[in-house]
């Protein structure tokens, strides 16, 4: 167990949570981006990552961490090396929450939990990719320190939707 209370837990991915981890995933993308991602961008990728494509990643062993508060599982971070060149070595992919779990502290755990996690494997360094109108996330990795370090614009069906990278030395 990575980090755990008396009702909170995170921990590492099994085979068990995909299918919660595919509703969470549903719920928090459809909260966090509905006015943002095209909508038949997002329904597309909703239905990409259902309980088959969560069972293939947590077999295929990436680093995903499920939080579990009172036996349910609430939300989910995925992180590993970076996925570009640079001098952060260590990226956290993703951190998602399922709605009525926001704003309570959750999300501190799941990046306290990553950033444990690439410090085990001495991966020096931390970058974080949002989208630029996402303000929540942006806010979320402001206050945890992170400053902007880069940009790219990702296509998405007829959108250009900006993104912008949070680094942390």
């Amino acid at each position: 167990m990575l980090s755990s209370s008396s009702h909170v837990c995170v921990r590492p991915g099994r085979l068990s949570d995909a299918k919660a981890l595919a509703d969470v995933f549903e719920q928090s993308w459809r909260h966090a981006y509905v006015g943002i991602v095209p909508p038949l961008q997002l329904d597309s990728l909703i239905l990409r990552r259902g309980r088959r494509w969560w069972s293939s990643a947590i077999r295929s062993g990436d680093m995903i961490l499920v939080l579990e508060v009172s036996g349910k599982i609430c939300g989910y971070a995925s992180c590993g090396p970076a996925r570009q060149r640079s001098r952060y070595q260590g990226e956290i992919y993703e951190i998602y929450l399922a709605p009525d779990h926001q704003g309570l502290g959750f999300g501190e755990l799941l990046f306290e939990a990553c950033r444990n996690e690439l410090d085990r494997r001495r991966l020096n360094g931390l970058i974080v990719w949002a989208l630029a109108d996402n303000d929540t996330a942006n806010a979320f990795y402001w206050r945890r320190g992170g400053r902007p370090v880069g940009e790219m614009v990702e296509r998405m069906g007829s959108a250009d939707l900006a993104k912008v990278a949070f680094g942390w030395p």
